[in-house]
């Protein structure tokens, strides 16, 4: 996918807002060859997704074999706002607590007292972290009004051809 096209998407108002998100939900190829999801924090910097992991995470022999990765970010409410990114993971072996991971946690609902609680335990806990940084290569957004799931768009065309009486190409 260009990049202009991936910046035009990137810099619509929904994808910024989901962007700005806390959680999204990333998809993997583990070393076995199956495919694994988990939901993970990141924070955008603006042209890439930071992810933060312990140092001994088993995601990261998998990324280090096969760094294909695919993020999923979306809303709960009704139409879900969708944003899809692809692209590779570069990972990033840092000592102490990268500033992404204290940012990532922005919009998650903590009381002050819990948050502060949080940062002493992580601070305690880790002495690095790995960055996993992923620049998008690919992105959809879907906000399905004006924009839908590619097998749905093409739905919608086929069935706006039989209504306008278009005769329709058939499977062999």
């Amino acid at each position: 996918m260009p990049q202009n096209e991936i910046d035009d998407i990137l810099n619509l108002p929904l994808s910024r807002e989901l962007l700005a998100r806390d959680l999204a939900r990333v998809a993997l190829v583990a070393p076995d060859g199956t495919p694994r999801v988990y939901p993970t924090g990141f924070f955008w910097n603006g042209t890439e997704i930071v992810m933060c992991t312990a140092k001994n995470a088993r995601k990261l022999p998998a990324l280090r074999r096969n760094p294909a990765i695919a993020l999923t970010v979306d809303t709960e409410d009704h139409p879900p706002k969708v944003l899809h990114l692809r692209g590779r993971a570069e990972l990033d072996v840092v000592d102490g607590i990268p500033e992404e991971y204290m940012q990532w946690n922005g919009t998650y609902k903590m009381t002050p007292e819990q948050r502060a609680e949080w940062e002493t335990n992580v601070r305690s806990l880790y002495d690095g972290m790995v960055r996993v940084v992923v620049k998008p290569t690919w992105v959809k957004l879907i906000d399905f009004e004006t924009t839908l799931p590619t097998a749905i768009e093409e739905l919608v065309r086929r069935q706006q051809e039989r209504e306008r009486g278009v005769p329709q190409k058939t499977g062999a």
